[in-house]
């Protein structure tokens, strides 16, 4: 029992408390429940992969968005984890292809360019440039707006500079619905800088 809890509690937003109802919750269903998820854990590890073209989870050759023909070919989202496309997704605001870039620069961690998947990137525009694929006009950064976040933006404008595709970064703000009286300094700044016309 506490291996169990242990485990579950090492899921991401699984605390201690919650680890130890969900494990008194197998058991109390195991006639079937944790044959059910072992089963489904077994089948993730050994069906899902990287999708070759976008590096997006998949249990296909290619994923769902890179298989859909009516998505645009000439708009990249760029994004750190797999998960951020779903985010984006339920938007319904972008109808062009992702690149998962699986983390971000992190130099306190130890994470760095060559540990990411930004020289598939660079190889993706520049097969555009050749004629060899799709050519691409534009690359939007879908990334947290932290300091690792903005490490590799910096990052990326500086190796992508000169290859002829426009690149944009997702605004920063404040969030609908919210007060300005709650509002950090750093969120108000931004807010400020990403400004729009009306």
């Amino acid at each position: 029992m506490e291996k169990l809890v242990h485990e579950l509690s090492r899921l991401p937003g699984v605390g201690p408390k919650t680890a130890q109802r969900l494990a008194f919750y197998i058991l109390k269903s195991k006639e079937s429940y944790p044959e059910k998820l072992s089963e489904a854990l077994m089948r993730v590890q050994t069906e899902v992969h990287s999708c070759p073209e976008c590096f997006n989870y998949t249990d296909r050759e290619l994923c769902k968005f890179c298989e859909d023909a009516h998505r645009g070919n000439d708009s990249i989202c760029l994004v750190e984890e797999p998960s951020d496309i779903f985010r984006i997704e339920s938007s319904g605001a972008f109808r062009g292809r992702y690149h998962v870039l699986h983390g971000v620069i992190s130099p306190l961690e130890g994470i760095t360019a060559k540990d990411l998947k930004i020289q598939e990137l660079v190889n993706k525009i520049q097969k555009g440039l050749d004629g060899e694929g799709p050519e691409i006009k534009e690359i939007i950064l879908a990334l947290d707006a932290d300091l690792e976040g903005d490490t590799t933006a910096l990052y990326l404008a500086k190796i992508l500079q000169g290859k002829g595709v426009k690149l944009s970064r997702i605004a920063h703000g404040i969030p609908l619905g919210a007060d300005i009286d709650f509002v950090d300094d750093r969120t108000m700044g931004r807010a400020l800088e990403n400004r729009i016309e009306l």
